[in-house]
Protein backbone atom coordinates (compact mmCIF):
# COMPACT_ATOMS: atom_id res chain seq x y z
CA UNK A 1 0.00 0.00 0.00
CA UNK A 2 1.18 3.58 -0.67
CA UNK A 3 0.83 6.31 1.88
CA UNK A 4 1.10 9.77 0.70
CA UNK A 5 -0.28 13.26 2.01
CA UNK A 6 -1.36 15.42 -0.59
CA UNK A 7 1.86 17.19 -0.45
CA UNK A 8 3.54 14.09 -2.35
CA UNK A 9 1.91 14.19 -5.71
CA UNK A 10 1.40 16.38 -8.40
CA UNK A 11 -1.37 16.46 -11.36
CA UNK A 12 -2.54 12.86 -12.48
CA UNK A 13 -0.85 11.11 -9.51
CA UNK A 14 3.19 11.96 -10.03
CA UNK A 15 5.62 12.45 -7.21
CA UNK A 16 6.31 16.39 -6.72
CA UNK A 17 10.13 17.59 -6.03
CA UNK A 18 9.34 17.53 -2.28
CA UNK A 19 8.18 14.06 -2.61
CA UNK A 20 10.98 12.96 -4.37
CA UNK A 21 13.81 14.65 -2.30
CA UNK A 22 12.37 12.54 0.85
CA UNK A 23 12.36 9.64 -1.20
CA UNK A 24 15.47 9.43 -3.44
CA UNK A 25 18.02 8.91 -0.45
CA UNK A 26 15.93 5.56 0.36
CA UNK A 27 16.30 3.76 -2.97
CA UNK A 28 19.30 2.22 -4.10
CA UNK A 29 22.34 3.62 -6.24
CA UNK A 30 21.93 3.45 -10.35
CA UNK A 31 25.21 3.26 -11.07
CA UNK A 32 26.97 0.55 -12.65
CA UNK A 33 23.72 -0.67 -14.53
CA UNK A 34 24.75 -3.51 -17.33
CA UNK A 35 22.75 -3.17 -20.75
CA UNK A 36 20.46 -0.27 -22.10
CA UNK A 37 19.92 3.31 -20.62
CA UNK A 38 19.09 2.49 -17.06
CA UNK A 39 15.37 3.99 -16.33
CA UNK A 40 15.14 6.79 -13.84
CA UNK A 41 13.69 5.69 -10.24
CA UNK A 42 11.92 8.91 -10.31
CA UNK A 43 9.92 8.25 -14.06
CA UNK A 44 9.38 4.09 -12.65
CA UNK A 45 8.12 5.02 -8.80
CA UNK A 46 5.46 7.29 -11.06
CA UNK A 47 4.60 4.52 -12.97
CA UNK A 48 4.10 2.33 -10.13
CA UNK A 49 2.02 5.23 -8.29
CA UNK A 50 0.00 5.13 -11.73
CA UNK A 51 -0.52 1.08 -11.79
CA UNK A 52 -1.79 1.68 -8.12
CA UNK A 53 -3.91 4.77 -8.45
CA UNK A 54 -5.58 3.29 -11.80
CA UNK A 55 -6.11 -0.33 -10.55
CA UNK A 56 -5.05 -1.15 -14.69
CA UNK A 57 -3.28 -3.68 -15.84
CA UNK A 58 0.59 -3.43 -16.07
CA UNK A 59 0.36 -3.88 -19.90
CA UNK A 60 -1.90 -0.50 -19.83
CA UNK A 61 0.88 1.66 -18.09
CA UNK A 62 1.27 4.93 -20.19
CA UNK A 63 4.46 5.42 -22.81
CA UNK A 64 5.58 8.57 -20.95
CA UNK A 65 6.47 5.75 -17.83
CA UNK A 66 8.56 3.38 -20.24
CA UNK A 67 8.07 -0.21 -20.34
CA UNK A 68 6.08 -1.51 -18.22
CA UNK A 69 7.99 -4.60 -17.94
CA UNK A 70 11.01 -2.25 -16.09
CA UNK A 71 8.05 -0.87 -13.89
CA UNK A 72 7.23 -4.39 -12.96
CA UNK A 73 10.59 -6.13 -12.40
CA UNK A 74 11.79 -2.89 -10.54
CA UNK A 75 8.86 -2.92 -7.64
CA UNK A 76 9.19 -6.57 -7.35
CA UNK A 77 12.75 -6.23 -6.80
CA UNK A 78 12.34 -3.76 -4.50
CA UNK A 79 9.90 -5.37 -2.76
CA UNK A 80 11.64 -8.53 -2.16
CA UNK A 81 14.91 -6.48 -1.42
CA UNK A 82 13.11 -4.56 1.30
CA UNK A 83 13.64 -1.16 -0.33
CA UNK A 84 9.80 -0.74 -1.06
CA UNK A 85 9.46 -0.93 2.49
CA UNK A 86 11.54 1.92 3.51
Amino acid sequence: MIVCRSWCVVGRGELTDKAWAVIAPLLPAQSGQQGGRWRSHRQVINAILWKERTGAPWRDLPERYGPWKTAHERLRKWTADGTWDR
